[in-house]
């Protein structure tokens, strides 16, 4: 199954730690069983609405392919990171 993770990390950290939150859910997504196919980094851009007194995140999509329960194992992961704000799970049209 292919799958999509829009992802927004929060902008108020330094690029190291951002970084090194990209790199736990990028090993999150190989710890499902699924291969990372691409990922298409927008950077820094204006939030819909303010989350947690930021109005800026840096926004990833993450294309993979893998298990039909990986997206429950990498919600289950991502639900406790501190920097990401906000995620959404979305499986893609054959």
């Amino acid at each position: 199954m292919k799958y999509e993770i829009a992802l927004v990390l929060s902008s108020k950290v330094e690029d190291d730690v951002r970084n090194a939150t990209l790199e736990r859910v990028k090993n999150r997504v190989v710890k499902s069983g699924s291969t990372i196919t691409d990922i298409d980094e927008k950077g820094k851009q204006r939030l819909a609405y303010e989350i947690q007194d930021m109005i800026e995140g840096y926004y990833y999509f993450i294309r993979f392919e893998g298990p039909e329960d990986a997206p429950a194992f990498i919600e289950r992961h991502l639900r406790i990171y501190d920097n990401v704000l906000r995620f959404l799970i979305v499986k893609q049209d054959a």
